[in-house]
């Protein structure tokens, strides 16, 4: 599953923009949706990979079933999208960068898994080395 959001990341980092990846699945390993984070490509901040993924899965009779895989640890704002429409669980490439709310949705009895992943960590590294301003004003720090 993790797969797919690197492959989303991947492409978001060569059309530009950040390179953070999301998708959705079933518990069962379907694949619901996928999405990147375009706020650069697309000038709208509101468009992480998460949102993206979540817009892209269109309407649901329910989220519980579905698990969230992204490549770093969701924000705030797409932790409170995860509690607000009851996603059940959220798989996360890695959280060293940014912790984000992992700890929140813990507390709040969402299943994280935080995989470590070593490829998403580089590709972030890199894109913060080379990016640190698009970076920072994306996690709004200055």
């Amino acid at each position: 599953m993790l797969a797919v959001a690197i492959e989303e990341a991947r492409l978001g980092l060569a059309e530009g923009g950040i390179p953070i990846g999301a998708a959705l699945f079933t518990r069962t390993g379907e694949l619901v949706s996928r999405g990147r984070n375009r706020r650069v490509q697309q000038g709208d901040p509101s468009i992480h990979g998460e949102t993206d993924a979540f817009r892209r899965a269109g309407r649901q009779r329910s989220y519980r079933n579905l698990v969230m895989v992204t490549t770093l640890a969701p924000c705030w704002y797409c932790s409170g999208l995860v509690r607000q429409f009851h996603i059940g669980a959220v798989v996360v490439g890695e959280s060293r960068t940014f912790a984000g709310g992992l700890n929140w949705l813990r507390e709040n009895g969402v299943e994280v898994i935080d995989l470590d992943n070593a490829e998403c960590r580089e590709m972030l590294a890199d894109f913060i080395a080379g990016h640190a301003e698009i970076w920072n004003e994306d996690i709004g720090e200055e």
